[in-house]
């Protein structure tokens, strides 16, 4: 069995032109950067492997040249992409863009599941998830240029009810990362903050007649891993690489490793250091203020919404709730920024596939999510603006299976400034940029499919508080300091509902004491 070692050099040489490429990764974390590196390396020196396909669930990279995804942003190294959230990878969507290569973007939670069917053989996924949106075949189907011509789409009507149909691929390439591997190939994943769907793309590409090759951090030289331990069989396993630069063996873009990713803590979650009060906590404070009890279950988005975790542990109501990742961690403490992904002493980790399955099913009592564009529908867009291609990433399925969903974000973008005094805001430079327009870019969130199935849908910022009422978009609350006119409507593309009993935002959310919150 030891010829399934060898090196990323050797390994990238088994990769041949036209393979689809089902690459695994979420930021950093369970990405083989090496094997990458040595990809993007040969296809530079040597033009090959050439008119790559990829597919992958989460963007990962860390948005520069020459990391994660972007390692493919070569012109004629790939003709065709498949992706949950391209972020990550702006050159790689600057050629989508151009017309330099196929790209399509699909539902986060979608892919993963779809990684699953494939493992199966199964023709393709039946999901409710992207009705309404850019996804729905009805509007764009998930394509992202004019090149992209094939429908990988379809809608259907099953069991009464409508859904769509995705595709199945086959895979030719698997890219896969572990933390050990043993002599027979078995895999773990200890030191791993996720698990992604690591088993069903190797599942998938094995069964295609497919390579599998994964990359490790160590090499069990005596004996074998324990069957538990194993996340992806040797069975399914044709390469190993075990990485040698210290680049190349993060656990996620800036930690070697951190035990808290993987560790679970039996005491109280530890107290946190205040954070100054700006507006990212203003808002996060308002959207705490949605939470009860009894809305137990929760997921956070990246950017604004991480913030809400840091108020209820700055509050002391942390403990009264169980935060989610998409991407497959339940407890803990979601970390932000280049950690996204991992939580602080998580309580479980599963697989994407299978915390989407809960999800999809309606599992999340509370959602927040960022806002990036509003339209007088309610229709959220975060995932393009202009020729920038950012994804829909888990976006469509949390906020269309969510009971509750809070969209949070500053009002205006582009310069905004802002103070606050004696319980009031002071906004002292308007941004430049209005997100809430007549209409979005691109369809994220379908307003009218949230109304049509009476969900519960707030929308948050700085200033003002709106809500998703049969009449439209109703603006029931304003922050203390501000004007109607000047600050808000003004700032508007679109006259929003007024509620009757329109209420100021709580005063306690601009001082810098704490708010006493009690939940």
């Amino acid at each position: 069995m030891s010829g399934k070692f060898i090196s990323a050099k050797e390994a990238v040489k088994l990769i041949k032109d036209d393979s689809m490429i089902l690459a695994e990764g979420f930021v950093s974390i369970c990405t083989a950067d090496e094997v990458l590196y040595e990809l993007e390396k040969s296809y530079l020196e040597t033009g090959k492997p050439k008119n790559l396909g990829i597919m992958f669930a989460a963007g990962f990279g860390n948005a520069k040249a020459g990391t994660g995804l972007n390692r493919f942003a070569h012109k004629g190294m790939v003709k065709r992409v498949i992706g949950g959230h391209w972020g990550l990878a702006p050159e790689l969507a600057s050629l989508a863009n151009s017309n330099e290569l196929e790209g399509y973007n699909f539902p986060q939670g979608v892919i993963s599941q779809m990684f699953r069917d494939m493992a199966a053989n199964k023709p393709g996924t039946i999901s409710h998830v992207g009705l309404g949106t850019f996804v729905d075949p009805d509007l764009d189907g998930g394509k992202l240029n004019s090149i992209t011509k094939e429908d990988l789409v379809e809608k259907l009507h099953l069991n009464g009810r409508d859904v769509l149909f995705y595709k199945g691929q086959k895979g030719d390439v698997a890219l896969l990362k572990g933390t050990t591997a043993d002599c027979e190939g078995n895999i773990s994943l200890e030191e791993e903050p996720l698990t992604l769907e690591v088993l069903s793309i190797a599942t998938a590409v094995k069964n295609n007649g497919g390579i599998v090759i994964v990359q490790v951090k160590n090499k069990l030289e005596d004996g074998y891993l324990q069957p538990k331990d194993v996340k992806i069989p040797g069975v399914m396993v044709d390469y190993v690489v075990v990485a040698e630069k210290p680049e190349f063996r993060m656990q996620t873009l800036t930690e070697e490793f951190n035990e808290t990713f993987v560790t679970r803590r039996k005491v109280e979650p530890p107290v946190m250091p205040p954070v100054a009060l700006d507006e990212r906590k203003i808002i996060a404070r308002r959207c705490a203020m949605l939470l009860t009890r009894d809305k137990k279950i929760l997921n956070y988005g990246i950017g604004m919404p991480e913030m809400i975790a840091n108020v209820l542990n700055e509050e002391g109501q942390e403990e009264y709730f169980v935060p989610t990742v998409e991407p497959g961690a339940i407890g803990g403490t979601p970390a932000g920024g280049a950690n996204f992904g991992a939580s602080v002493y998580p309580r479980v980790i599963i697989d994407q596939a299978y915390q989407f399955d809960f999800y999809d099913g309606g599992g999340i009592d509370a959602a927040f999510l960022g806002l990036a564009q509003c339209d007088r529908d309610g229709n959220i867009n975060v995932s393009k603006f202009g020729p920038k291609i950012a994804g829909c990433g888990g976006f469509i399925n949390i906020t269309q299976n969510a009971k509750e969903v809070i969209f949070c974000g500053t009002f205006t973008a582009g310069g905004l400034k802002l103070d606050v005094n004696e319980g009031k805001l002071i906004i002292k430079n308007e941004g430049k940029i209005k997100k809430f327009i007549n209409n979005v870019e691109q369809i994220t969130f379908s307003g009218n499919l949230a109304k049509e199935n009476q969900k519960k849908v707030t929308y948050v910022t700085e200033r003002a508080v709106f809500e998703l009422r049969k009449e439209g978009v109703t603006l029931v609350e304003i922050a203390p300091g501000v004007d109607l006119e000047k600050d808000i409507l003004a700032q508007m593309d679109f006259v929003p509902v007024i509620a009757e009993d329109l209420k100021l935002m709580d005063s306690r959310i601009f001082k810098n004491e704490k708010m006493g919150l009690k939940l």
